[in-house]
């Protein structure tokens, strides 16, 4: 059972942040819950990131710095942390991120009153290009359910919902069975994760506005390049994605009954997915055609 002894161990993953990774860093140091291990995984920067890092380093020893001599592309750098973290307790932060100083201890709090829990999550204020920050709540308690298939169902469910109701790879987990999970570069590969972390088993949530992250919207083209996959996958992103998850569910030990429960779970998914896709495609046509909006480029890929 965790308690004030308990190690975790935050990861912060970073390339060129020097303009805002101090925030992030004073926000995990500044936690209620002190024995924690920072963990800063520098991906080749080219700014002054190493130099702040390393003096933050020097004046905590709570803090360890690992640096990159080369780039090693954002998704590799973001999940060889694991391998670097020594807590029973795990939780990635991004470079802009903030953490309310309770934020880990709550964690904890939830973890300590459910032994089933494999991850913990905490309401989100996220804050947009325009400066403001908006949050919603999550309802529903399907994520804690015994039974994987209706875990898993939920959150392809809260897939196709708003980004403002939870964010799994951005709360805290045991790290046993998150370093059980593998992982590959792909486009939605956050969703086809959280997927898999939902067979796992039950999560908990802690409805409280214990984390701040800064959010925008991305083309699936742009963040293919971000992560240096083909462009073509794109254009095919839901179907890699359903492909995927059809594949992990052969070997995630379910009953004949289960497996067909969840396998019928990804295909509604997917179906819904395209569906709200064609109703978005469809409105945005209609105001082409009114003179409302501008054209569509032909390289904007289907969401």
């Amino acid at each position: 059972m965790p308690n004030s002894d308990t190690l975790v161990s935050i990861v912060l993953p970073v390339r060129d942040g020097a303009g805002r990774i101090e925030g992030a860093v004073r926000s995990v140091l500044g936690q209620d819950h002190q024995r924690l291990q920072l963990v800063i995984s520098d991906n080749a920067s080219t700014d002054g990131t190493e130099e702040i890092c390393r003096d933050l380093a020097a004046a905590d020893s709570r803090i360890v710095y690992r640096r990159h001599p080369e780039n090693v592309g954002l998704f590799d750098n973001f999940v060889r942390t694991v391998e670097l973290a020594e807590g029973e307790f795990f939780r990635w932060v991004g470079d802009d991120d903030r953490l309310e100083p309770a934020c880990v201890s709550r964690s904890l709090r939830a973890f300590a009153e459910d032994d089933r829990l494999v991850l913990v999550t905490t309401q989100v204020a996220y804050t947009g290009p325009d400066g403001m920050a908006a949050t919603a709540p999550l309802e529903g308690s399907g994520l804690a359910s015994d039974d994987p298939v209706d875990r898993f169902a939920e959150m392809l469910r809260l897939l196709n919902e708003s980004h403002l109701l939870i964010d799994p790879l951005y709360g805290l987990l045991r790290r046993e069975p998150l370093a059980r999970i593998p992982r590959r570069n792909m486009l939605r590969e956050d969703e086809v994760f959280a997927a898999k972390l939902a067979l796992a088993g039950p999560w908990g949530h802690v409805p409280e506005v214990l984390a701040h992250r800064d959010w925008k919207h991305d083309t699936l083209s742009a963040i293919a390049r971000r992560l240096d996959v083909p462009p073509w996958r794109a254009r095919c992103a839901g179907l890699l994605q359903c492909w995927e998850l059809l594949g992990w569910l052969r070997g995630a030990g379910l009953t004949g009954e289960q497996h067909r429960r969840a396998r019928a779970a990804v295909l509604g998914m997917y179906a819904r997915r395209q569906r709200l896709t064609a109703a978005r495609r469809g409105r945005r046509l209609a105001l082409i055609a009114s003179g409302l909006v501008p054209g569509i480029r032909s390289s904007d890929p289907l969401q």
